[in-house]
């Protein structure tokens, strides 16, 4: 069902502050920030060998990362694997009673299609799925 792990969300306060940690103590290299307006974050992807960091903050008090942060604080906020086919994944999920937070894809960083699976029915784990569009 899954291609491999994409990427590894960490909520952060500060893009800027978090990247100091992860260029100079850690000695990796960020590959670019974006914004997702609709999701109200802006993302700091960094190369990580086989799979990506991203660092995300919000971008304003209104952000669902806003509430994540204030319960949780700073740290890992979900695990994002690739597949191949979003929709027959769903599907397939939904078949085996996996409960998702959005009923539909949206678009997220690079325009790729992107949902995420309740952690509730993920051992307690915020999963997110993505499949390249280009």
């Amino acid at each position: 069902m899954t291609n491999k792990i994409d990427h590894i969300g960490i909520a952060v306060l500060s893009i800027q502050r978090a990247l100091k940690f992860y260029e100079d103590i850690l000695g990796l290299k960020k590959r670019e920030i974006l914004e997702v307006p609709e999701r109200g974050v802006r993302a700091a992807m960094i190369d990580g060998g086989n799979s990506t960091i991203e660092l995300i903050e919000p971008m304003g008090s209104d952000s669902p990362l806003t509430k994540f942060l204030e319960k949780k604080g700073e740290g890992i906020h979900h695990i994002a694997f690739e597949v191949s086919d979003i929709e027959k994944t769903m599907e397939n999920l939904k078949e085996k009673d996996i409960e998702l937070i959005n009923p539909k894809p949206y678009l997220g960083t690079h325009n790729r299609k992107v949902v995420f699976l309740s952690p509730k029915s993920c051992h307690g784990v915020l999963i997110e799925l993505c499949q390249r569009t280009i």
